[in-house]
């Protein structure tokens, strides 16, 4: 999929509730559990929920952004009827936090193709860069309420 956004259908879109932008991520890469615990760390007016892309709630969401490849793994940021992917994601997320990580926003100006090849090669060596888990990393009690199930 191109960087752009996905979109739902225009006839669900009528009957969203505003609710805090969802983060799908790989939940057995070490690279991903970090960033989110980054995140956490950064977020303290809770702007953003979470859920693991191999969960059956995160493979739901998915499917309501008919643009979105199957087998997507890369994060995905979805913001009411919109979806981001890769380094749009990722600048849309660092755009939130507190602190001056909203001035990484400015990257946005970089074209997409070129962004992308970046987060690609990170993406590509996460597992032998920072490890996986077997499993999906559950999230500490003081903050799983942000979590789907």
């Amino acid at each position: 999929m191109a960087n752009r956004a996905a979109q739902f259908p225009s006839s669900n879109a009528r009957n969203l509730v505003a609710e805090p932008a969802l983060i799908l991520y790989d939940g057995v890469c070490h690279l991903c559990q970090g960033f989110v615990r980054f995140i956490i760390k950064r977020d303290p007016h809770r702007k953003f929920r979470f859920g693991f892309l191999q969960s059956p709630a995160g493979q739901d969401r998915l499917r309501a952004f008919p643009d979105l490849t199957p087998g997507i793994d890369t994060v995905v940021l979805i913001e009411g009827n919109r979806a981001y992917t890769r380094s749009t994601a990722a600048l849309r997320i660092a755009r939130q936090l507190s602190g001056g990580w909203p001035l990484f926003y400015a990257f946005v100006i970089v074209p997409p193709f070129i962004r992308d090849k970046v987060y690609d090669v990170v993406a590509r060596y996460r597992y032998r860069w920072f490890g996986r888990s077997d499993a999906c990393e559950r999230p500490a009690e003081e903050v799983g309420d942000r979590f789907m199930d």
